[in-house]
């Protein structure tokens, strides 16, 4: 049937287990009471289409295992998982979530995969009042446009608090001086490059140039030939398949040999690292997850992805599954029940995840997480190309070192925020 129309496109080998529908006709109530009472419906908003899809193929790998290894069961309730896709598009974002909430009265969503698709839909969040935990790299705190949407959590931290460590790590662990940003031109890009350039000059570093390559730019030539030759390295920020094609050409431009590279989490992600090639050896980057990280929980869940897919989960395989977990530990609170959406809600604020792929994690006022950063170097081991990790930040905030009351203020990450004070 059309894409659209109806749920769950997974692999039948992901599915297997029971992760698939219960027959369940609308009741009256658009939210929880129209399900069965052992019926749980999830929206999942993912990207199967554009650009970004690379992103929501490994989501969906994610989700699936969780459901796998429950037997398609949370809280004694059977799973309808009911996918969209939005192809990365925020006007589709926002109808696709419109389709999970009045056509399937999903009581909780997951997703959506892009921090711009999150953004489009906040408003409608607000009005509907069904919870999202979302996937994404959430959008940094602005109260001045837009007040604390209490429905909505995030699996993952904001996009800078990955890269205030990272900046901080160039400047007084690498010693670099002087670097250009390189990042798209668009919610994710300027949020991961505002939190590098805060952190790295704060730390004594400058950034000497900026360029903002649109997402679906065809090459990369014209920006990489406007480089400084005087400066340690650059700072990339790309997203879904765009990392590739940015390392391949910088490295046949002549560049690799002569600039460091770092990047936000999604440049060297696991599930784009594996169609890499020497061009990303030695490139540095900061993220919530890794595939090589030494807890029980992790290597466990590495090795449930590698035996169904053949390759390493990374950061949005991670997303999703711990999303669920999430909506796993609130419903132990409410015994199985979404009929009261306050105190689900409620119990969705206050989980605190001592396991999983991503290690503890608990959400700060603005629900948004604190977890540890880790700062990772790609290495080619045993002849594959692995994020290997060479130091934690444990128990980063969004706010970094900033008093939370003082930065909320501030103007929202964008071109022109922070201000440049140093380009050349």
């Amino acid at each position: 049937m059309p894409y659209g129309n109806r749920k769950t496109a997974f692999s039948r080998r992901a599915l297997l287990a029971g992760a698939g529908a219960a027959a369940a006709g609308a009741l009256p109530s658009r939210r929880a009471l129209a399900q069965t009472p052992t019926t749980l419906k999830i929206g999942f908003l993912t990207v199967d289409t554009g650009p970004l899809a690379a992103g929501g193929k490994q989501q969906e790998e994610g989700a699936a295992l969780f459901l796998q290894e429950r037997g398609g069961m949370i809280a004694g309730r059977k799973v309808d998982l009911i996918k969209q896709d939005t192809a990365g598009n925020t006007a589709l974002a926002r109808t696709r979530t419109q389709e999970l909430v009045e056509r399937y009265n999903v009581p909780v969503m997951i997703g959506p995969l892009a921090t711009n698709e999150a953004l489009a839909i906040d408003g409608y969040i607000r009005q509907t009042k069904v919870p999202l935990i979302t996937t994404t790299s959430a959008a940094t705190v602005d109260l001045k446009a837009h007040p604390v949407n209490p429905w909505v959590l995030h699996a993952f931290g904001t996009a800078p608090q990955v890269t205030y460590p990272l900046g901080d790590y160039a400047a007084k662990t690498l010693g670099y001086k002087r670097m250009a940003i390189v990042a798209e031109d668009f919610t994710y890009g300027y949020e991961g490059a505002g939190g590098f350039q805060l952190a790295f000059e704060a730390a004594g570093g400058k950034i000497v140039q900026k360029l903002w390559p649109p997402l679906n730019a065809p090459e990369y030539a014209p920006f990489l030939a406007q480089l400084k030759s005087n400066i340690d390295g650059i700072y990339m920020g790309f997203a879904g398949s765009n990392p590739l094609r940015f390392l391949k050409q910088f490295n046949d431009y002549g560049l690799k040999s002569r600039l460091g590279v770092l990047g936000n989490t999604t440049s060297t992600d696991e599930g784009i690292l594996k169609m890499m090639g020497n061009e990303a050896v030695g490139v540095y980057s900061a993220g919530w997850y890794a595939a090589g990280l030494d807890t029980p929980d992790n290597k466990k869940f590495v090795a449930a992805i590698n035996a169904a897919y053949h390759h390493d989960p990374g950061f949005y395989t991670a997303g999703p599954y711990t999303a669920l977990l999430i909506i796993e530990q609130a419903l132990k609170s409410t015994g199985g029940s979404t009929a009261d959406a306050a105190a689900f809600l409620k119990a969705l604020r206050e989980v605190r995840l001592m396991h999983g792929p991503i290690g503890p994690v608990h959400l700060d006022e603005y629900g948004t997480p604190i977890l540890d950063i880790y700062i990772r170097k790609v290495a080619r081991v045993n002849g594959k190309l692995v994020n290997t990790i060479l130091k934690t930040y444990p128990q980063v905030g969004q706010f970094w070192t900033y008093d939370p009351a003082e930065f909320v203020k501030r103007p929202p990450f964008s071109r022109d925020y922070p201000p440049s004070k140093y380009l050349e």
